[in-house]
């Protein structure tokens, strides 16, 4: 059935009516059972066939969480714009303050999620959460945001990972400020297209091995920082800076009036933590994702917090003279932060390699939640040709085509580098901003409604819920021209930010292909009657 011929229907379209006495008893027989069988019995209620394998535990889907964040590769790859929004307090105070708010974030999210775990994610919730007259076009707008930022991140990581192990290799110079490979822009092209290659084969073609790559990028990581933080410190080849300098230097080198240099800075906290919604698309891939997930996404914002400052405090302590690291024509001061306080090229190339493979397994796990998003929206009939974007892979146990549908995309947005490096580079940013508008939306229309289905999930915060819920929406209004403005005056061809230009056009895309197509074919997901589901009763 093609989607743009005529509308999409569920096999659920019509609403439900439960009797929920004898769905209880229902959930509390498949709970003796497994775990598995009641959150697939609450995923039926919710209007779903269960169609992929549960086989993520509580930490293994916190690892991948982890993993998409990927401290401290994230960190390591966007160094450069606290660098010129303040120094070191920058880097430092910004991380802790862009963490509380992200763990904000995270809190809201997780009482959404507990209430409504799908794979559709804050686009499913966004749907059941707004007023019937208007649930559609909210849903519509959140699940477009949703997809595309997804998307986008993926390409920012993968090609932010092809020129990140140039910089890396680039440690190696045939004379002094000469590396051993000048990239041109095939090359560099050649590299991204490889590490998209082998991502989308990984999460495909290894999918019931992916918990246990996640697992192991937890030890590899803390063991990659333990060995940072050790050699940086102990070798410090051109000495040390003191406590002062590291916690209390603000050199502003923007251009940008004081305040808004700090919050320029603030990107590279904004940039690494942009993931923390992404992994709620696997909820459908989790044993009890209505505790698990929330969990999840709480507990790693924790954890990447710690993480992060055992990264970044050891390379300020070592940092050199910023206005060189500023300077780089590579935009990646890490690899030269690590060669200044090491002394040789092969030394830091070492301390480098655990970033490196970070980013590959970084990778794997955004084109994962990509599959995923893709996958559920087309699901409910959101993307053109639905019925072949929603099919699953039994024998992979994913959605594959989805996957490949994110690939070429990805491929076809990287082919632009050719064209205009500068233009390229507001993908990036357009996919923080999408992603951060689709966690924005469920937790605004149900902060509005005075949140009432809050207290059916699992994850009730109560007035402290509330607070979250402010601190999350205060934070996407900030971040959404954060991320659209440039992060240096005066503006150059070089430095000009194209993210509000593309922003635009996607929201006018996704509002005139509403009207054109959606408005009259696209549905939304299912529906039960106006009662909400109390899934409490699956844990007790």
């Amino acid at each position: 059935m093609a989607a743009n011929s005529e509308p999409y229907q569920h096999q659920h379209s019509e609403p439900k009516s439960h009797n929920f006495d004898n769905e209880k008893m229902k959930y509390e027989t498949e709970l003796g059972q497994s775990e598995p069988a009641a959150a697939n019995g609450l995923l039926e209620a919710l209007g779903y066939e269960p169609e992929l394998t549960r086989n993520r535990s509580t930490l293994q889907v916190a690892f991948m969480s982890f993993v998409l964040a990927s401290i401290p590769y994230g960190l390591a790859t966007t160094f450069i714009y606290p660098l010129v929004g303040g120094g070191p307090v920058n880097i430092i105070w910004g991380w802790l303050i862009v963490s509380i708010i992200i763990l904000c974030v995270a809190l809201s999210l997780g009482e959404i999620t507990s209430v409504y775990p799908t794979a559709g994610g804050v686009y499913y919730q966004s749907f059941m959460l707004s007023p019937p007259f208007c649930r559609r076009i909210i849903a519509w707008i959140c699940g477009w945001s949703y997809v595309v930022g997804n998307v986008m991140i993926t390409l920012a990581v993968n090609f932010g990972s092809a020129q990140f192990l140039i910089a890396c290799v680039n440690v190696f110079e045939v004379s002094p400020g000469v590396g051993v490979f000048e990239a041109t822009a095939y090359q560099t092209f050649l590299i991204f297209l490889a590490i998209t290659l082998l991502c989308n084969s990984v999460s495909s073609m290894a999918n019931r091995w992916l918990p246990y790559i996640d697992t192991f990028a937890i030890f590899w990581t803390f063991a990659g920082i333990l060995a940072i933080i050790i050699c940086t410190l102990v070798v410090a080849k051109n000495g040390r800076h003191n406590a002062e300098y590291v916690f209390g230097n603000f050199e502003p080198q923007s251009g940008w009036p004081v305040g808004w240099s700090f919050c320029v800075g603030l990107l590279q906290a904004a940039y690494t933590t942009s993931s923390t919604g992404m992994v709620i698309s696997m909820c459908e891939e989790v044993q009890h994702p209505s505790k698990q997930v929330p969990k999840a996404i709480v507990g790693t914002v924790i954890l990447n917090t710690l993480a992060g400052f055992l990264f970044l405090i050891p390379l300020i302590f070592v940092l050199p003279d910023s206005q060189e690291l500023i300077a780089l024509v590579s935009g990646q001061p890490v690899p030269t932060i690590m060669k200044s306080a090491i002394g040789n090229s092969a030394g830091a190339f070492l301390l480098l390699l655990p970033l490196i493979v970070l980013a590959l397994i970084c990778g794997i796990g955004c084109t994962t939640t990509v599959s995923r998003s893709i996958w559920a929206f087309a699901r409910d009939g959101g993307i053109p040709y639905s019925s072949k974007w929603r099919r699953v892979n039994k024998s992979l146990d994913v959605p594959f085509n989805a996957m490949m549908l994110g690939m070429v995309v990805q491929i076809a947005l990287g082919l632009i580098y050719f064209g205009s490096t500068t233009a390229f580079n507001a993908f990036s940013g357009v996919g923080v901003i999408t992603l951060t508008v689709s966690y924005a939306c469920p937790i605004a229309v149900s902060f509005i409604g005075g949140r009432k289905q809050i207290k059916n999930g699992e994850f009730d915060l109560g007035k402290l819920g509330a607070v979250c819920n402010v601190i999350a929406l205060a934070w996407s209004v900030l971040a959404v021209p954060l991320f659209c403005m440039p992060s240096s005056i005066p503006v150059t061809a070089e430095t000009v930010n194209y993210a509000p230009v593309v922003f635009v056009a996607f929201i006018l895309i996704a509002t005139v292909w509403y009207w054109v197509w959606g408005y009259q074919k696209y549905v939304g997901p299912p529906t039960v009657d106006d009662a909400v589901i109390d899934i409490r009763f699956s844990s007790e």
